[in-house]
C-alpha cells in the first residue's frame, strides 16, 4: 500500500453564509487491496454463516428485509458475544465479494485480534410481502428512506427488534462497548445514525464512504427532515458521544446534486475535532470522539471500504478487547 499527499481544498469552518477555506496537506493511501485476512486460513477454525432469515419490522411497517448471523467457531453460549451489525448484509457476506466480512471475522477472532464476535448482517427493507429473491445483493426499495434519514427510527429497529431477535438464539453482550455497527455508503450514515441515538448501545462504528450528504433532506416537509449534510453542524453543537469511528472515504468519491462526498467526510471530521478542541480548552472531564480518518484514492465503491475491514476492526477494538 503506497501513501501520497495531495494538497486539497477542506472547509474548516463556516461563519453565517460565508466559508473560510484553506489548503490543507492530506495523507492519501494507494494500492489498496484485500488483505489475507479476507481469504479462508487452512489452521483457522470455521465459524458458520446461518440465513438467509426474513423478518418483518413493525418499527418500519410494511417492509420485510432479509439478514444473516455470523456465528464463529469459539462461540460459548455461556458466555456474551461481542457483536457486530453490519448493514447491506448481502453486499456484505458474498464470499468473493469486496467486503467478505464473515470470512474477515473468522480470521480476526482466530488472531485474538478481536473477540469472539457474533455478526449481524441486515438488508435494507423492501416495501413488499415477501422479499424479492432476484434483488440479490441490489438495493431494496426502502434503502434511502431507512439508512438516510435522520431520526431514531432506524436505531429503534436494530435495538429493538434485531438485536432481541438474534438473541433469541445467542448470548449477545450488552455492553456498548463490546457492541459495533458499520456499513458503506448510506449504510455507513446509517450505522452512525444508530450510534449516534444510541450511544447506550454501539459506540463502535465503521464508516466507508459514509454518505454524509442531503440524500435524506427533506425541505418542502413539515417539520423540515435533516439530511447527513447537517451532521457537522450537530456534532459541533451537541454534547460529545462517547463513539470511536474508523472514518474511511476516498478522494474521488461521488459530487453530485445531494453533496460532495470526500467533502463531506472531511467536514465530519473536522466537526469532531472541533468539539473534542472545545472539551480540552474548557478542562472539562467528558467525553472525547475518537476518529481514526483514512483517506485513499478510491471511487465511490465497496473496494476500499470492504479492504480495509480487518484494519478497522482491529483499531475499533484495540482497546476494549
Amino acid at each position: 500500500m503506497k501513501i501520497l499527499y495531495f494538497l486539497v481544498l477542506t472547509l474548516t469552518h463556516y461563519c453565517f453564509l460565508e466559508a473560510q477555506v484553506k489548503r490543507t496537506q492530506i495523507e492519501v493511501r494507494t494500492e489498496v487491496e484485500l488483505t489475507p485476512d479476507h481469504f479462508p486460513q487452512a489452521d483457522v477454525p470455521k465459524g458458520k454463516l446461518k440465513g438467509p432469515f426474513s423478518f418483518h419490522s413493525k418499527i418500519i411497517a410494511g417492509t420485510v428485509r432479509q439478514y444473516w448471523i455470523f456465528v464463529p467457531a469459539q462461540y460459548d453460549a455461556s458466555k456474551p458475544a461481542s457483536v457486530l451489525v453490519f448493514q447491506d448484509g448481502n453486499r456484505a457476506t458474498i464470499p468473493g465479494g469486496s467486503i467478505r466480512a464473515p470470512q474477515v471475522l473468522e480470521n480476526l477472532i482466530a488472531k485474538g485480534d478481536i473477540p469472539v464476535t457474533i455478526g449481524i448482517f441486515i438488508t435494507p427493507g423492501n416495501r413488499s410481502d415477501v422479499y424479492p429473491d432476484s434483488l440479490g445483493p441490489r438495493n431494496p426499495n426502502n434503502r434511502a428512506n431507512e439508512y438516510d434519514a435522520m431520526s431514531d427510527r432506524y436505531a429503534r429497529f436494530i435495538v429493538e427488534e434485531m438485536l432481541p431477535e438474534v438473541a433469541k438464539d445467542y448470548n449477545l453482550t450488552d455492553d456498548p462497548e463490546q457492541r459495533a455497527i458499520g456499513g458503506s455508503s448510506s449504510g455507513a450514515i446509517a450505522a452512525f445514525t444508530v450510534a449516534w441515538h444510541r450511544p447506550d448501545m454501539f459506540r463502535k462504528v465503521y464508516s466507508g464512504i459514509g454518505s454524509y450528504v442531503s440524500i435524506g433532506f427533506r425541505p418542502d416537509e413539515t417539520p423540515i427532515k435533516l439530511g447527513g449534510q447537517d451532521y457537522p453542524a450537530l456534532i459541533r453543537r451537541e454534547p460529545i458521544r462517547p463513539l470511536r469511528i474508523y472514518l474511511q472515504d476516498g478522494i474521488n468519491d461521488l459530487s453530485n446534486h445531494w453533496g460532495n462526498w470526500f467533502l463531506a467526510n472531511q467536514q465530519m471530521l473536522s466537526a469532531m475535532q472541533y468539539a473534542n478542541s472545545v472539551a480540552e480548552k474548557s478542562g472539562s472531564n467528558s467525553n472525547r470522539y475518537e476518529v481514526m480518518p483514512v483517506w485513499t484514492d478510491g471511487k465511490h465503491s465497496d473496494k476500499h471500504p470492504g479492504a480495509l475491514l480487518p484494519e478497522g476492526l482491529r483499531w475499533l477494538w484495540a482497546e476494549s478487547k
